[in-house]
């Protein structure tokens, strides 16, 4: 399953944004096990933004970063302690955009299970695995339908390990799930038979017609 992974995502041409805004990135860590799970974070309560929010490694890009996987793998190593050799990069996934105004580049990664990770308490909670079976399956609670710009997207909700992923982590979520699996996923239609939650529209910046990921987290 993760040899077809890599082969799709190295096909993959992942969209970019014609956007000049501040940009970030971040790693989506596939843990090796016997049953593949994805690697989350938690930010933690005593943050300004994003508190309690479960969310991929990864942060802002910083001048001395070579280039955007630099900043994920920094990020990385200094949230979760995870050493950049232990990353086996997949591919990337399309540019999306925060609330917040930041261009983010997610990146597919594996990571070899039971490494020594500890959260940086700075910044986060707690660390923890999910099944990737759940996500195979669409294993969602409810649909968050979002539009942006009067155009709806339709963002997966999953509940997990006590937490709830959705938002920007979810959306980087069905790229991963579409163009890496092939499942019948997609942030443009409504899944049949998932309860909808709407949510209050939301402006997104301007940018080309080409470039359609926006974000609401």
């Amino acid at each position: 399953m993760l040899e077809k992974l890599r082969e799709r995502l190295q096909a993959h041409r992942p969209q970019r944004l014609t956007l000049a805004m501040p940009e970030a990135a971040v790693l989506i860590p596939i843990v090796t096990r016997r049953e593949p799970t994805l690697l989350f974070t938690r930010r933690a309560d005593h943050l300004n933004t994003h508190r309690g929010q479960v969310a991929f490694p990864g942060g802002k890009r910083e001048p001395q970063d070579r280039d955007l996987l630099d900043t994920a793998l920094r990020e990385s190593q200094e949230e979760i302690a995870l050493p950049r050799g232990q990353v086996e990069l997949l591919g990337q996934l399309s540019e999306v955009v925060s609330l917040h105004g930041l261009k983010v580049t997610p990146y597919v990664g594996l990571i070899p299970p039971d490494l020594p990770l500890t959260p940086d308490p700075n910044e986060l909670d707690a660390i923890f695995e999910v099944p990737l079976a759940l996500f195979l399956d669409d294993c969602r609670s409810h649909t968050d339908v979002i539009t942006v710009d009067g155009r709806p997207y339709f963002v997966p909700s999953y509940q997990a390990q006590g937490q709830v992923i959705w938002g920007l982590s979810a959306m980087m979520l069905v790229e991963l799930l579409s163009e890496g699996f092939g499942c019948p996923v997609s942030l443009d239609r409504a899944p049949e038979g998932s309860m909808l939650r709407h949510r209050a529209p939301r402006r997104g910046p301007r940018q080309t017609p080409s470039s359609t990921h926006h974000q609401q987290d």
